[in-house]
């Protein structure tokens, strides 16, 4: 039973700012100036993901690279958010102990995360590395990523919206 109002994405409008070396903040958006698109780390994967799947050119591998690296950023900053000693977790086995085995499966899928990130950026680095291996690498950290962000919004779900009954 749903007991609340239903919270949509959250999206914010990135103004279109020049990247410092004169080229465009994101050479890769899609859609009109100012338009609503995802914040903060689902954004960054967002980003990475239309540029592992541009056509490569000179600057491809640094492009990568360079949306790479604010998901690094994110993702470190997810999980001091949600294993820190106040973290999510926490407060989440807290209030609802039945949901150890979902947290220790994020947990674990958190050390794995990085090393998909840390094999991405590897490759990228390498410029004699097939392209095809970076997109392979990219596209198993991106369904890794999305797979994660899944696991986490059911096992919010599950406790905080799961009616277990007993409540009138």
């Amino acid at each position: 039973m749903v007991t609340g109002p239903v919270q949509q994405p959250s999206v914010v409008a990135r103004s279109r700012v020049a990247h410092p070396a004169g080229l465009p903040a994101d050479p890769h958006s899609i859609g009109l100036p100012g338009e609503p698109r995802p914040a903060g780390l689902a954004g960054d994967v967002h980003a990475l993901g239309r540029a592992v799947s541009v056509t490569t050119g000179p600057r491809w591998r640094e492009d990568v690279l360079l949306r790479l690296r604010p998901v690094r950023q994110g993702f470190a900053e997810h999980v001091r958010v949600t294993e820190g000693p106040s973290g999510l977790y926490r407060e989440l086995l807290t209030q609802s102990p039945r949901l150890d085995h979902g947290v220790r499966l994020l947990t674990r899928e958190h050390a794995a995360i990085v090393a998909a990130i840390l094999a991405v950026q590897q490759i990228a680095e390498r410029s004699e590395a097939p392209p095809d291996e970076l997109r392979h690498r990219a596209g198993h950290l991106l369904r890794r990523l999305a797979r994660h962000r899944r696991r986490g919004a059911d096992l919010l779900w599950e406790a905080y919206q799961t009616d277990l009954g007993g409540e009138t």
